[in-house]
Protein backbone atom coordinates (compact mmCIF):
# COMPACT_ATOMS: atom_id res chain seq x y z
CA UNK A 1 0.00 0.00 0.00
CA UNK A 2 2.96 2.03 0.90
CA UNK A 3 4.51 2.05 -2.58
CA UNK A 4 1.44 2.79 -4.48
CA UNK A 5 1.04 5.96 -2.54
CA UNK A 6 4.31 7.15 -2.81
CA UNK A 7 3.92 6.54 -6.37
CA UNK A 8 0.65 8.45 -6.78
CA UNK A 9 2.71 12.36 -7.01
CA UNK A 10 4.88 11.01 -10.24
CA UNK A 11 1.05 9.18 -12.28
CA UNK A 12 -0.20 12.28 -11.26
CA UNK A 13 3.10 14.41 -13.01
CA UNK A 14 2.73 11.94 -16.18
CA UNK A 15 -0.82 12.65 -16.23
CA UNK A 16 -0.22 16.19 -16.67
CA UNK A 17 2.09 16.00 -19.14
CA UNK A 18 0.29 14.09 -20.67
CA UNK A 19 -2.70 16.52 -21.34
CA UNK A 20 -0.45 19.08 -22.09
CA UNK A 21 1.28 17.44 -24.69
CA UNK A 22 -1.80 17.00 -26.56
CA UNK A 23 -2.27 20.74 -27.03
CA UNK A 24 0.54 21.24 -29.64
CA UNK A 25 1.38 18.79 -32.60
CA UNK A 26 3.03 15.70 -32.46
CA UNK A 27 5.05 16.35 -35.59
CA UNK A 28 6.08 19.75 -37.61
CA UNK A 29 7.55 20.35 -40.95
CA UNK A 30 11.23 21.51 -40.99
CA UNK A 31 12.45 23.34 -44.21
CA UNK A 32 15.98 22.63 -44.58
CA UNK A 33 18.12 25.98 -45.24
CA UNK A 34 21.67 25.86 -45.52
CA UNK A 35 24.12 27.89 -43.48
CA UNK A 36 23.85 31.61 -44.30
CA UNK A 37 26.51 33.63 -46.70
CA UNK A 38 27.06 37.09 -45.29
CA UNK A 39 24.27 39.57 -46.23
CA UNK A 40 25.83 43.55 -46.88
CA UNK A 41 25.50 45.44 -44.65
CA UNK A 42 26.24 49.30 -43.92
CA UNK A 43 27.25 51.17 -39.88
CA UNK A 44 24.47 53.26 -38.31
CA UNK A 45 25.40 56.62 -38.41
CA UNK A 46 24.42 58.44 -35.11
CA UNK A 47 21.50 60.22 -37.17
CA UNK A 48 20.55 57.22 -38.34
CA UNK A 49 20.31 55.47 -34.65
CA UNK A 50 18.25 58.71 -33.50
CA UNK A 51 15.64 58.66 -36.21
CA UNK A 52 12.57 56.24 -34.88
CA UNK A 53 8.76 55.45 -36.02
CA UNK A 54 6.29 56.03 -33.68
CA UNK A 55 3.15 54.03 -32.91
CA UNK A 56 0.85 52.74 -30.29
CA UNK A 57 2.79 49.82 -30.12
CA UNK A 58 6.04 51.63 -29.31
CA UNK A 59 8.91 52.76 -31.31
CA UNK A 60 11.11 51.07 -33.99
CA UNK A 61 14.56 51.79 -35.94
CA UNK A 62 15.96 51.00 -39.24
CA UNK A 63 17.24 47.17 -38.71
CA UNK A 64 20.64 46.13 -39.71
CA UNK A 65 22.17 42.22 -39.41
CA UNK A 66 25.82 41.89 -38.77
CA UNK A 67 26.52 38.57 -39.98
CA UNK A 68 28.36 40.93 -42.80
CA UNK A 69 30.95 41.58 -40.34
CA UNK A 70 32.62 38.13 -40.65
CA UNK A 71 35.94 39.33 -41.18
CA UNK A 72 36.42 37.11 -44.52
CA UNK A 73 35.49 33.72 -42.29
CA UNK A 74 33.01 31.12 -44.57
CA UNK A 75 29.68 30.38 -42.63
CA UNK A 76 31.59 27.16 -40.96
CA UNK A 77 34.37 28.70 -39.70
CA UNK A 78 31.67 31.61 -37.85
CA UNK A 79 29.62 28.50 -36.92
CA UNK A 80 32.81 26.49 -35.71
CA UNK A 81 34.20 30.14 -33.73
CA UNK A 82 30.73 29.84 -32.09
CA UNK A 83 30.49 26.17 -30.84
CA UNK A 84 34.16 27.18 -29.47
CA UNK A 85 32.96 29.88 -27.80
CA UNK A 86 29.90 28.65 -26.24
CA UNK A 87 32.04 25.53 -24.60
CA UNK A 88 34.08 28.05 -23.08
CA UNK A 89 31.26 30.28 -21.88
CA UNK A 90 29.25 26.88 -20.31
CA UNK A 91 31.92 25.81 -18.38
CA UNK A 92 32.57 29.40 -17.03
CA UNK A 93 28.98 29.61 -16.17
CA UNK A 94 28.76 26.41 -14.76
CA UNK A 95 31.23 27.14 -12.46
CA UNK A 96 30.06 30.01 -11.23
CA UNK A 97 26.84 28.52 -10.52
CA UNK A 98 28.07 27.05 -7.62
CA UNK A 99 28.19 30.34 -5.42
CA UNK A 100 28.89 34.52 -5.56
CA UNK A 101 28.83 37.48 -4.04
CA UNK A 102 25.53 38.93 -3.70
CA UNK A 103 25.29 42.33 -4.98
CA UNK A 104 23.10 45.03 -3.49
CA UNK A 105 20.71 47.21 -6.24
CA UNK A 106 22.53 50.30 -7.09
CA UNK A 107 20.69 53.82 -8.40
CA UNK A 108 19.51 55.37 -11.77
CA UNK A 109 17.52 58.05 -13.14
CA UNK A 110 15.78 58.50 -16.79
CA UNK A 111 13.62 60.98 -18.63
CA UNK A 112 11.67 60.08 -21.80
CA UNK A 113 8.37 57.48 -21.39
CA UNK A 114 7.93 54.69 -19.89
CA UNK A 115 8.99 52.31 -22.57
CA UNK A 116 11.87 52.63 -24.87
CA UNK A 117 13.30 49.96 -27.24
CA UNK A 118 16.42 49.52 -29.59
CA UNK A 119 16.77 47.33 -32.63
CA UNK A 120 18.18 43.49 -31.59
CA UNK A 121 20.96 42.22 -34.36
CA UNK A 122 21.93 38.69 -34.64
CA UNK A 123 25.85 38.47 -33.63
CA UNK A 124 26.85 35.13 -36.25
CA UNK A 125 29.26 37.08 -38.28
CA UNK A 126 31.23 37.82 -35.33
CA UNK A 127 31.37 34.42 -33.93
CA UNK A 128 30.37 34.97 -30.80
CA UNK A 129 27.19 33.54 -30.09
CA UNK A 130 25.60 36.69 -28.93
CA UNK A 131 23.05 39.31 -30.12
CA UNK A 132 23.91 43.15 -30.18
CA UNK A 133 22.36 46.30 -29.96
CA UNK A 134 22.65 50.25 -30.64
CA UNK A 135 23.05 52.32 -27.57
CA UNK A 136 23.95 56.12 -27.57
CA UNK A 137 26.70 56.56 -24.70
CA UNK A 138 27.78 59.93 -23.08
CA UNK A 139 26.42 63.30 -23.95
CA UNK A 140 25.94 64.27 -26.49
CA UNK A 141 25.41 60.31 -27.52
CA UNK A 142 27.64 58.34 -29.20
CA UNK A 143 26.27 55.17 -30.98
CA UNK A 144 28.03 52.47 -30.53
CA UNK A 145 27.44 48.33 -30.93
CA UNK A 146 26.78 46.67 -27.71
CA UNK A 147 26.47 42.56 -26.71
CA UNK A 148 23.06 42.04 -24.28
CA UNK A 149 24.10 39.23 -22.11
CA UNK A 150 21.62 38.46 -19.59
CA UNK A 151 24.33 35.83 -17.98
CA UNK A 152 26.21 39.06 -16.87
CA UNK A 153 26.15 41.77 -14.38
CA UNK A 154 28.42 44.39 -15.80
CA UNK A 155 28.30 47.39 -18.06
CA UNK A 156 31.28 47.85 -20.12
CA UNK A 157 32.50 49.42 -22.91
CA UNK A 158 36.00 50.07 -24.55
CA UNK A 159 37.82 53.55 -24.35
CA UNK A 160 40.43 55.87 -25.25
CA UNK A 161 42.85 56.07 -24.41
CA UNK A 162 43.56 52.34 -25.42
CA UNK A 163 46.23 50.11 -23.36
CA UNK A 164 45.28 47.70 -25.76
CA UNK A 165 41.71 47.54 -27.36
CA UNK A 166 39.92 44.78 -30.20
CA UNK A 167 38.82 45.92 -33.61
CA UNK A 168 35.16 47.41 -33.39
CA UNK A 169 32.86 48.62 -36.09
CA UNK A 170 32.35 52.14 -34.22
CA UNK A 171 35.25 54.69 -32.92
CA UNK A 172 36.45 54.12 -29.68
CA UNK A 173 34.63 56.07 -26.95
CA UNK A 174 36.27 59.06 -25.78
CA UNK A 175 35.04 60.06 -22.68
CA UNK A 176 36.73 63.47 -22.97
CA UNK A 177 34.07 64.39 -25.32
CA UNK A 178 31.35 63.66 -23.23
CA UNK A 179 30.30 66.19 -20.63
CA UNK A 180 28.13 63.40 -18.23
CA UNK A 181 31.18 61.49 -17.97
CA UNK A 182 31.85 61.37 -14.03
CA UNK A 183 34.59 58.59 -12.55
CA UNK A 184 33.76 56.79 -9.37
CA UNK A 185 36.02 57.54 -6.55
CA UNK A 186 37.59 54.93 -4.46
CA UNK A 187 35.98 53.25 -1.39
CA UNK A 188 32.63 54.64 -2.46
CA UNK A 189 29.56 52.83 -1.64
CA UNK A 190 29.40 52.49 -5.73
CA UNK A 191 32.44 51.32 -5.90
CA UNK A 192 32.34 48.47 -3.16
CA UNK A 193 29.45 47.07 -5.43
CA UNK A 194 32.36 45.42 -7.54
CA UNK A 195 33.18 41.89 -6.67
CA UNK A 196 36.85 42.42 -7.11
CA UNK A 197 37.38 46.68 -6.93
CA UNK A 198 40.23 48.19 -7.33
CA UNK A 199 42.05 51.38 -6.69
CA UNK A 200 44.75 54.02 -8.76
CA UNK A 201 46.93 56.18 -7.40
CA UNK A 202 44.36 59.16 -8.34
CA UNK A 203 41.76 57.63 -6.28
CA UNK A 204 39.82 56.37 -9.22
CA UNK A 205 37.87 52.91 -8.57
CA UNK A 206 38.95 50.13 -11.12
CA UNK A 207 37.05 47.55 -12.14
CA UNK A 208 38.12 43.95 -13.99
CA UNK A 209 35.75 41.34 -15.94
CA UNK A 210 36.89 38.10 -17.20
CA UNK A 211 34.46 35.56 -19.46
CA UNK A 212 34.46 31.83 -19.85
CA UNK A 213 36.27 32.44 -23.41
CA UNK A 214 39.32 33.80 -22.12
CA UNK A 215 38.36 37.82 -23.43
CA UNK A 216 38.42 40.29 -20.27
CA UNK A 217 38.25 43.96 -19.82
CA UNK A 218 39.44 45.97 -17.31
CA UNK A 219 39.58 49.99 -16.35
CA UNK A 220 37.80 52.77 -14.64
CA UNK A 221 34.41 52.25 -13.06
CA UNK A 222 32.14 55.43 -13.74
CA UNK A 223 28.97 56.92 -14.22
CA UNK A 224 28.01 57.51 -17.34
CA UNK A 225 24.24 58.53 -19.60
CA UNK A 226 23.17 55.84 -21.86
CA UNK A 227 20.71 56.77 -24.85
CA UNK A 228 17.68 54.50 -26.40
CA UNK A 229 16.46 56.34 -29.36
CA UNK A 230 15.92 59.62 -27.53
CA UNK A 231 15.05 57.94 -23.91
CA UNK A 232 17.99 58.87 -21.51
CA UNK A 233 18.62 56.88 -18.63
CA UNK A 234 21.35 59.41 -16.46
CA UNK A 235 24.25 58.31 -14.40
CA UNK A 236 24.46 54.63 -14.96
CA UNK A 237 27.30 52.74 -13.34
CA UNK A 238 29.89 51.14 -15.75
CA UNK A 239 33.29 50.10 -16.92
CA UNK A 240 35.20 52.43 -19.31
CA UNK A 241 37.98 49.46 -20.66
CA UNK A 242 41.28 50.51 -21.22
CA UNK A 243 42.92 47.31 -21.39
CA UNK A 244 40.24 44.61 -23.48
CA UNK A 245 40.83 41.40 -25.87
CA UNK A 246 38.45 38.99 -26.61
CA UNK A 247 35.98 37.44 -29.22
CA UNK A 248 34.26 40.74 -29.55
CA UNK A 249 34.82 41.76 -32.65
CA UNK A 250 32.89 44.69 -34.12
CA UNK A 251 30.60 45.28 -30.59
CA UNK A 252 32.35 47.90 -28.52
CA UNK A 253 31.15 46.58 -25.58
CA UNK A 254 28.31 44.54 -23.33
CA UNK A 255 25.00 45.64 -21.69
CA UNK A 256 24.95 43.16 -18.49
CA UNK A 257 21.28 42.15 -18.44
CA UNK A 258 21.42 40.12 -15.38
CA UNK A 259 19.43 40.46 -12.16
CA UNK A 260 22.89 41.35 -9.79
CA UNK A 261 22.97 44.76 -8.41
CA UNK A 262 24.78 46.88 -11.21
CA UNK A 263 23.47 45.11 -14.27
CA UNK A 264 21.43 47.37 -16.36
CA UNK A 265 17.91 46.01 -15.21
CA UNK A 266 19.20 47.14 -11.49
CA UNK A 267 20.37 50.09 -12.00
CA UNK A 268 17.40 51.38 -14.44
CA UNK A 269 14.69 49.66 -13.09
CA UNK A 270 12.75 52.45 -12.37
CA UNK A 271 12.99 53.84 -15.27
CA UNK A 272 11.06 50.92 -17.12
CA UNK A 273 8.92 49.63 -14.03
CA UNK A 274 11.53 46.49 -13.80
CA UNK A 275 10.15 45.02 -17.18
CA UNK A 276 12.00 44.37 -20.60
CA UNK A 277 12.10 41.57 -23.03
CA UNK A 278 13.95 40.86 -26.30
CA UNK A 279 13.31 38.69 -29.48
CA UNK A 280 16.11 36.69 -30.93
CA UNK A 281 16.13 36.48 -34.72
CA UNK A 282 16.67 33.57 -36.68
CA UNK A 283 20.52 32.95 -37.26
CA UNK A 284 20.08 31.97 -40.70
CA UNK A 285 17.42 34.47 -41.13
CA UNK A 286 17.76 37.86 -43.65
CA UNK A 287 14.84 39.33 -42.29
CA UNK A 288 14.77 42.20 -39.93
CA UNK A 289 15.03 41.51 -36.78
CA UNK A 290 13.11 42.33 -33.68
CA UNK A 291 13.97 44.89 -30.58
CA UNK A 292 14.58 44.50 -27.46
CA UNK A 293 11.92 46.97 -25.49
CA UNK A 294 12.27 47.94 -21.94
CA UNK A 295 8.98 49.22 -19.99
CA UNK A 296 5.31 48.12 -19.75
CA UNK A 297 4.90 47.86 -23.61
CA UNK A 298 7.68 44.90 -22.75
CA UNK A 299 5.31 42.74 -21.63
CA UNK A 300 3.41 40.35 -24.52
CA UNK A 301 -0.10 40.05 -24.27
CA UNK A 302 0.22 36.38 -25.23
CA UNK A 303 3.28 35.39 -23.08
CA UNK A 304 3.26 32.49 -21.24
CA UNK A 305 5.04 33.15 -17.61
CA UNK A 306 6.95 30.72 -15.59
CA UNK A 307 8.11 32.42 -12.37
CA UNK A 308 11.96 33.37 -11.27
CA UNK A 309 13.57 31.22 -8.80
CA UNK A 310 16.18 32.63 -6.94
CA UNK A 311 19.86 31.16 -6.17
CA UNK A 312 20.63 31.93 -2.36
CA UNK A 313 24.51 31.77 -3.42
CA UNK A 314 24.54 33.73 -7.19
CA UNK A 315 21.99 36.88 -8.20
CA UNK A 316 23.03 37.09 -11.66
CA UNK A 317 21.37 34.19 -13.45
CA UNK A 318 17.90 33.70 -14.28
CA UNK A 319 16.69 30.57 -12.78
CA UNK A 320 13.37 28.81 -13.71
CA UNK A 321 11.47 25.68 -12.64
CA UNK A 322 11.62 22.98 -15.67
CA UNK A 323 8.97 19.98 -14.73
CA UNK A 324 9.96 18.18 -17.86
CA UNK A 325 10.04 17.35 -21.56
CA UNK A 326 7.81 16.37 -24.64
CA UNK A 327 8.93 14.86 -28.11
CA UNK A 328 6.29 13.73 -30.20
CA UNK A 329 3.89 14.26 -28.50
CA UNK A 330 4.90 11.97 -25.52
CA UNK A 331 6.50 13.04 -21.91
CA UNK A 332 10.52 12.06 -22.23
CA UNK A 333 10.81 8.79 -19.93
CA UNK A 334 13.28 9.17 -17.44
CA UNK A 335 13.06 13.30 -17.62
CA UNK A 336 11.48 14.43 -14.22
CA UNK A 337 11.42 17.78 -12.27
CA UNK A 338 13.88 16.44 -10.07
CA UNK A 339 16.65 16.40 -12.79
CA UNK A 340 16.67 20.16 -12.72
CA UNK A 341 16.25 20.63 -9.00
CA UNK A 342 18.63 24.00 -7.88
CA UNK A 343 18.85 23.06 -4.16
CA UNK A 344 19.33 25.25 -1.04
CA UNK A 345 23.31 25.15 -2.02
CA UNK A 346 22.62 26.89 -5.18
CA UNK A 347 23.96 23.81 -7.11
CA UNK A 348 21.99 22.21 -10.08
CA UNK A 349 18.55 24.50 -11.47
CA UNK A 350 17.88 25.31 -14.98
CA UNK A 351 18.70 29.07 -16.24
CA UNK A 352 17.70 31.23 -19.17
CA UNK A 353 20.74 32.46 -20.64
CA UNK A 354 20.85 34.29 -24.17
CA UNK A 355 24.67 34.27 -24.23
CA UNK A 356 24.99 30.88 -24.42
CA UNK A 357 23.73 29.44 -28.15
CA UNK A 358 23.13 25.59 -27.66
CA UNK A 359 20.81 24.63 -24.95
CA UNK A 360 22.98 22.50 -22.47
CA UNK A 361 20.69 19.54 -20.03
CA UNK A 362 22.30 17.53 -17.69
CA UNK A 363 23.82 14.51 -19.00
CA UNK A 364 21.04 11.96 -17.76
CA UNK A 365 18.30 14.35 -18.86
CA UNK A 366 19.80 15.33 -22.30
CA UNK A 367 20.51 11.33 -22.97
CA UNK A 368 17.00 10.74 -22.56
CA UNK A 369 15.62 13.64 -24.62
CA UNK A 370 18.02 12.11 -27.15
CA UNK A 371 17.01 9.01 -27.37
CA UNK A 372 13.37 9.88 -27.74
CA UNK A 373 13.88 12.09 -30.42
CA UNK A 374 16.16 9.66 -32.40
CA UNK A 375 13.12 7.24 -32.02
CA UNK A 376 10.65 9.71 -33.13
CA UNK A 377 12.89 10.74 -36.19
CA UNK A 378 13.90 7.27 -37.23
CA UNK A 379 12.49 7.97 -40.46
CA UNK A 380 15.38 10.18 -41.20
CA UNK A 381 19.26 9.45 -42.89
CA UNK A 382 21.57 9.60 -40.32
CA UNK A 383 24.91 11.65 -40.46
CA UNK A 384 28.12 11.56 -38.79
CA UNK A 385 28.57 13.28 -35.18
CA UNK A 386 29.63 17.16 -35.53
CA UNK A 387 31.47 18.87 -32.49
CA UNK A 388 29.38 18.72 -29.62
CA UNK A 389 26.34 17.28 -31.86
CA UNK A 390 26.04 13.42 -31.53
CA UNK A 391 22.62 13.21 -33.31
CA UNK A 392 23.08 14.48 -36.95
CA UNK A 393 21.19 13.80 -40.29
CA UNK A 394 21.53 14.04 -43.96
CA UNK A 395 19.03 16.16 -45.39
CA UNK A 396 20.55 16.93 -48.46
CA UNK A 397 18.54 16.94 -51.22
CA UNK A 398 15.27 17.32 -48.81
CA UNK A 399 12.86 20.03 -49.30
CA UNK A 400 10.61 19.69 -46.20
CA UNK A 401 10.90 17.05 -43.56
CA UNK A 402 8.87 15.65 -40.97
CA UNK A 403 10.01 16.05 -37.01
CA UNK A 404 8.23 15.17 -34.23
CA UNK A 405 7.77 18.29 -32.12
CA UNK A 406 9.94 19.35 -28.59
CA UNK A 407 8.28 20.85 -25.98
CA UNK A 408 9.60 22.15 -22.67
CA UNK A 409 7.20 22.55 -19.39
CA UNK A 410 8.16 25.07 -17.66
CA UNK A 411 5.87 25.44 -14.11
CA UNK A 412 2.67 27.64 -15.79
CA UNK A 413 4.31 28.00 -19.34
CA UNK A 414 4.65 25.11 -22.36
CA UNK A 415 6.83 26.11 -24.43
CA UNK A 416 6.75 24.56 -28.15
CA UNK A 417 9.76 24.74 -30.10
CA UNK A 418 9.38 25.41 -33.99
CA UNK A 419 11.57 22.42 -36.31
CA UNK A 420 14.35 25.23 -36.48
CA UNK A 421 15.10 25.75 -32.74
CA UNK A 422 16.28 22.06 -32.77
CA UNK A 423 17.45 20.68 -35.89
CA UNK A 424 19.74 23.04 -37.42
CA UNK A 425 22.27 23.21 -40.27
CA UNK A 426 26.00 22.33 -39.58
CA UNK A 427 27.10 22.53 -43.03
CA UNK A 428 26.65 23.43 -46.34
CA UNK A 429 26.23 19.30 -47.26
CA UNK A 430 22.81 18.93 -45.63
CA UNK A 431 23.67 17.73 -42.59
CA UNK A 432 21.31 18.91 -40.01
CA UNK A 433 21.57 18.09 -35.87
CA UNK A 434 19.93 18.62 -33.01
CA UNK A 435 20.46 21.49 -31.41
CA UNK A 436 20.89 19.94 -27.60
CA UNK A 437 23.67 18.76 -25.69
CA UNK A 438 24.52 17.20 -22.02
CA UNK A 439 27.00 18.50 -19.68
CA UNK A 440 28.01 16.73 -16.52
CA UNK A 441 27.35 19.83 -14.60
CA UNK A 442 24.16 19.86 -12.35
CA UNK A 443 23.33 23.23 -14.18
CA UNK A 444 20.69 23.18 -17.16
CA UNK A 445 21.16 26.18 -19.49
CA UNK A 446 18.21 27.11 -21.94
CA UNK A 447 20.15 29.04 -25.06
CA UNK A 448 19.49 31.47 -27.55
CA UNK A 449 18.85 28.98 -30.22
CA UNK A 450 15.94 27.69 -28.93
CA UNK A 451 14.87 30.96 -27.97
CA UNK A 452 14.66 32.00 -31.40
CA UNK A 453 11.22 33.86 -32.78
CA UNK A 454 10.10 34.19 -29.83
CA UNK A 455 9.48 37.65 -27.54
CA UNK A 456 10.70 36.33 -23.93
CA UNK A 457 9.76 38.82 -21.35
CA UNK A 458 11.39 39.54 -18.04
CA UNK A 459 9.08 41.14 -15.85
CA UNK A 460 11.30 41.52 -12.78
CA UNK A 461 8.53 43.14 -10.87
CA UNK A 462 6.41 40.38 -10.84
CA UNK A 463 9.31 38.25 -10.67
CA UNK A 464 8.34 35.86 -13.72
CA UNK A 465 9.45 34.69 -17.22
CA UNK A 466 7.44 34.53 -20.23
CA UNK A 467 7.73 33.21 -24.13
CA UNK A 468 5.54 35.05 -26.52
CA UNK A 469 5.34 32.84 -29.66
CA UNK A 470 6.16 34.67 -33.32
CA UNK A 471 6.95 37.56 -30.87
CA UNK A 472 9.58 38.92 -33.76
CA UNK A 473 6.38 39.71 -35.41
Amino acid sequence: MEAKTSALPFIGFLLTLLSLSTAFSDFQTLIPKPLPASPSFSPESDTDSESFISSEAGLELQLHHLDALSLNRTPEELFHLRLQRDALRVTKLSSLSGGSQNLSQASGTSHGTTGFSSSVISGLAQGSGEYFTRIGVGTPPKYIYMVLDTGSDIVWLQCAPCKNCYSQTDPVFNPVKSRSYSKVLCRTPLCLRLESPGCNQKQTCLYQVSYGDGSYTTGEFVTETLTFRRTKVERVALGCGHDNEGLFVGAAGLLGLGRGGLSFPSQAGRSFNQKFSYCLVDRSASSKPSSVVFGDSAVSRTARFTPLLTNPRLDTFYYVELLGISVGGTPVFGISASHFKLDSNGNGGVIIDCGTSVTRLNRPAYIALRDAFRAGASSLKLAPEFSLFDTCYDLSGKTTVKVPTVVLHFRGADVSLPASNYLIPVDDNGRFCFAFAGTTSGLSIIGNIQQQGFRVVYDLAGSRVGFSPRGCA
